[in-house]
């Protein structure tokens, strides 16, 4: 995605998605003992940890103007082409983010060859089916042009280990499919302007007003009634975890990251 689309998303965007400290937690614990990370495709700063000495990557200047005073400093810039020398950080990340790139394998390369230890990436499986699907079938069509295959990591990053990412179901950070259990949230224009989905995809009416009709008529409740007694949800939502390739003949599967 140009960083043109995000000086538009930008407008609610810090306020929308505060980031979530379960989600966060995990990601954190996957960075290890790394001392210095950069994160790409950085925007306002969500799950940037506060411990750590971070380098900010974005490429639209309206999300690293939303950047809070206290976050990481913020250098304008794309993945495809990081503006650092050979193994400059011990670690890096980039969050719900992939995607958008232009140029997906360069821009992992590029984090490959900036990053001395692992690479930790919060992305989503296009292979999983969210049940808001079922009312906005474009949504697959979506995922299905512009995710990644899971698989596809591996090739670009090497050895990598792919944890699911349990939504909580108040989750704070409100992403595509964060309102799992929190349906009329979807029906909320606001709501949706947090969401990059939302502006991509066209003609969504006719399914948020059957989302409306079946949440009045108690429809949704009925058919989804299992998602009620739950507190998280697999949502699709990926932590995949590339290591160094000099560690990959001797590491062992690490274990999961806690959230």
């Amino acid at each position: 995605m140009s960083g043109a689309l995000y000086d538009v998303i930008g407008v609610n965007y810090a306020d929308l998605r505060k980031p979530d400290t379960r989600i966060a937690a995990m990601i954190h614990a996957a960075l290890g003992a790394a001392r210095t990370v950069l994160n790409v495709g950085a925007g306002a700063g969500s799950y940037e940890p506060n411990d750590r000495d971070v380098t900010a990557v974005e490429p639209s200047l309206e999300m690293i103007r939303k950047r809070p005073a206290s976050a990481a400093r913020a250098i304008q810039a794309s993945a495809a082409t990081l503006p650092f020398a050979d193994k400059s950080f011990d670690a890096a990340m980039a969050i719900l983010t992939v995607h958008h790139w232009p140029d997906k394998a360069a821009g992992l390369h590029e984090l490959r060859r900036v990053t001395r230890g692992p690479i930790v990436l919060l992305t989503f499986d296009p292979a999983h089916r969210p049940w808001l699907i079922d009312y906005l079938p474009q949504l697959a069509t979506l995922d299905a042009t512009q995710m990644p295959q899971i698989g596809d990591y591996a090739q670009w990053l090497g050895d990598v280990h792919i944890f699911p990412v349990p939504v909580p179901w108040d989750c704070s950070d409100g992403f595509l499919y964060a309102y799992w259990r929190r349906p009329a949230a979807y029906l909320d224009p606001r709501i949706r302007s947090g969401s990059s989905s939302f502006w991509r995809i066209e003609e969504a009416e006719a399914g948020l007003a059957r989302l409306k009709a079946d949440l009045a008529t108690g429809a949704w409740a009925a058919r989804y009634a299992d998602l009620m007694a739950r507190d998280t949800y697999d949502a699709g939502y990926r932590l995949v975890v590339a290591k160094p390739a000099q560690a990959a003949s001797t590491s062992t599967k690490p274990g999961q990251p806690r959230i």
